[in-house]
Order: structure tokens, then sequence, then C-alpha cells
């Protein structure tokens, strides 16, 4: 199994955990409430979108990553997302590990 299946994989774990938060006003409002790790967007997310959270994570000092695209997201999740926070410390470590 390749870094990335199992990156998804772990994503799906985080998921059902309930340790993530999805979708862009929620993750924008778990980013300023300081309760992220790690912020995943889609590599395929509109221009605008990719900017303000990259812009939003820097301020906040949050790593972002940005290799998944939105269908790989999807299919982690079971959902149409885009944008995934990861509330956890844990998950948000072994997920870095895995990029």
């Amino acid at each position: 199994m390749d870094q990335t299946q199992k990156l998804l994989n772990l994503i799906g774990l985080a998921f059902r955990a309930g340790a993530l938060t999805t979708g862009e006003p929620q993750v924008l409002k778990a980013l300023a409430a300081h309760q992220l790790k790690l912020v995943i967007i889609a590599s395929d997310a509109g221009t605008a979108t990719q900017k303000k959270l990259t812009d939003k994570t820097t301020y906040y000092h949050v790593p972002i990553h940005d290799d998944l695209s939105t269908e790989q997201l999807t299919q982690a999740l079971g959902r149409p997302r885009k944008i995934i926070g990861v509330n956890d410390a844990g998950f948000a470590k072994g997920m870095v590990k895995l990029m």
C-alpha cells in the first residue's frame, strides 16, 4: 500500500473518530479558535479559496497540505469535501509523517 492510500485511510479513520472539521466556514472558525493542528485543502480547490486558507494557516501557524485532489478527499470521507481541518494532534502527526 502506498503512502497516499495510507494517508487517505488515516483521514477516513480520523473522520469516523470525530477528529476532523470539514467545510470552509467550519475550518476557518476552528482555525480562529486555535483548534486545528493541520489543514488539508484539495489541490483542485479554487485559487481564492487556496489563498484565503494559506493566509489564515500562516497567520495561525498551522501546517497546510495540498497534494490530494477533491476526488481523493471525497473517497476518504465518503462525502464531497475540499477542505479538512484536523483537530487531533495524534492524527495530525501521523498524517504529516505520511505526506
